[in-house]
């Protein structure tokens, strides 16, 4: 009880602070999505974004120069996957290490590492990747977007595909969802191949994280495509991503047209 009062009066603290104007600027240059967020989630994500930054510890790794936007945009990142959850969701974070670039972890033989999110509460990342994941909003890859979704799985100390976001009953469907769609995309079927990258066919843990890249960046192509894992989706993250694009949308055919 009083760790609790004692966040919640640090983060009205936080909050109550002028903002960095830069921190909007940065936004709008690096993170395509916030500029297609209607101004009330665009509000929501940057209070969410402060007290992210605020609380995340981020780390340099292989000689990068971690800067104050750098964490301003991974926590952009964190923030849209938190905008109906809310930051306790990373409450079990403990760091964010940044690579300048893909690494490879020699002593297990792997390829080229663009993240990896920890059972630990660590999350490493491509600083290169994650740039570019967010400059590109609409080919449903996203670095950071991925191994956040893996923060949310593990809330329960499990990466099983299956957030502990909901109700029992609604995470036992969940899995069942999770199961039918993995095993369709495993097999090459339409209309799972359409919309989700084929990395998700690897398990339930990766498929969840395909699929919530799919949600933010592709949310009108997998509401169509595969309109029950959409509802899902938008029952666990309490958002509704093709809603936010319905509004641009509208909002750009109501505007004038230029002379």
């Amino acid at each position: 009880m009083c760790w609790a009062w004692w966040r919640a009066r640090r983060r009205r603290k936080v909050l109550a602070a002028p903002l960095d104007p830069q921190w909007q600027r940065w936004l709008t240059d690096d993170v395509a999505f916030f500029a297609r967020m209607p101004a009330e989630q665009q509000r929501q994500l940057l209070d969410l974004v402060r007290i992210l930054v605020a609380e995340t510890r981020f780390v340099a790794a292989a000689g990068f120069e971690l800067s104050e936007r750098h964490r301003v945009v991974i926590a952009a990142a964190m923030a849209r996957l938190a905008l109906g959850l809310g930051p306790d969701v990373y409450r079990d974070l403990r760091s964010v290490v940044v690579y300048p670039d893909a690494w490879k972890n020699t002593a297990l033989g792997e390829g080229a590492i663009l993240g990896e999110a920890h059972d630990f509460g660590v999350v490493v990342l491509s600083w290169k990747d994650v740039a570019g994941g967010l400059r590109n909003d609409a080919d449903g890859h996203d670095t950071a977007t991925h191994e956040f979704a893996h923060v949310l799985d593990g809330l329960d100390g499990r990466f099983d595909g299956v957030p502990p976001l909901a109700s029992r009953p609604e995470l036992a469907e969940f899995a069942g969802l999770v199961r039918h769609h993995l095993g369709r995309l495993r097999r090459d079927r339409k209309p799972e191949r359409r919309v989700l990258r084929s990395y998700g066919a690897t398990n339930e843990a990766e498929f969840f994280a395909v699929a919530t890249e799919a949600f933010f960046e592709k949310p009108r192509q997998l509401q169509k495509r595969l309109p029950e894992l959409y509802a899902e989706l938008v029952e666990l993250y309490r958002v509704d991503p093709a809603a936010w694009t319905q509004s641009e949308r509208d909002r750009t055919l109501a505007a004038p047209m230029e002379d």
